[in-house]
């Protein structure tokens, strides 16, 4: 499996070259963003972060104590406002506790893959991607996060069995994709699920999915 890994990396890398890196985003930052991106566009999500940061600054300790419903009205554009409302201030709370009163996932760096990944699950609200994410992005870790566009591709390309689910999809993936391509690979599976391989009428006509591809509009 890892040989087709990389030769499917490399035909993305062909068709889209090296992703940009990840920006230097605080991981508690980084918490609050991918809560707000869940089922939504990287759109609203950015708007709601702006008018986030426009309301409460960065002080964490005003999020996490913000009435609620001032808080949600200030991301009402990413949708699912009360519910992220809810687990933005969780997040925030279990990190405080945890660390004795700082705002800090400093001590992530120091667990292990699976320590790591487990603490920041057992967050409500926090599911398997959320946590990839965070510590494949922020810390280097190699974990790989599985969103919508990774899950069509890899069972797509047949990196992993059709009736996988995305939850199961993250652990056959970190398994199988070498850990110096995770990132630039989970990148690339998204810009070729926005671009050509789309869940609906994809466009198979291009190289990569000539080559990998078996879903049926190829």
């Amino acid at each position: 499996m890892e040989k087709r890994v990389r030769e499917i990396h490399s035909a993305l890398l062909e068709e889209y070259g090296e992703p940009s890196p990840p920006s230097d985003m605080p991981p508690v930052d980084s918490i609050i963003h991918t809560i707000l991106s869940q089922n939504t566009a990287d759109e609203n999500r950015d708007r709601a972060w702006e008018s986030l940061v426009d309301e409460f600054g960065k002080d964490y300790g005003a999020i996490e104590e913000a009435d609620h419903d001032r808080l949600a009205e200030s991301i009402r554009t990413a949708g699912l406002s009360n519910q992220k409302a809810t687990r933005i201030q969780d997040a925030l709370r279990t990190i405080r506790e945890h660390t004795g009163g700082e705002y800090s996932l400093g001590f992530i760096k120091g667990m292990s893959v699976e320590e790591s990944q487990k603490w920041l699950t057992n967050i409500k609200g926090i599911g398997p991607k959320t946590a990839g994410i965070v510590l494949l992005f922020r810390f280097n870790k190699p974990y790989f996060p599985v969103d919508t566009h990774c899950h069509r591709l890899a069972k797509r390309f047949q990196l992993i069995p059709p009736d996988t689910s995305a939850e199961k999809a993250h652990d056959l993936l970190t398994e199988s994709v070498p850990d110096e391509l995770m990132y630039s690979f989970h990148r690339l599976l998204i810009d070729h699920g926005r671009e050509y391989c789309t869940a609906r009428n994809a466009d198979c006509d291009n190289p990569v999915c000539r080559r990998f591809c078996e879903c049926e509009y190829c």
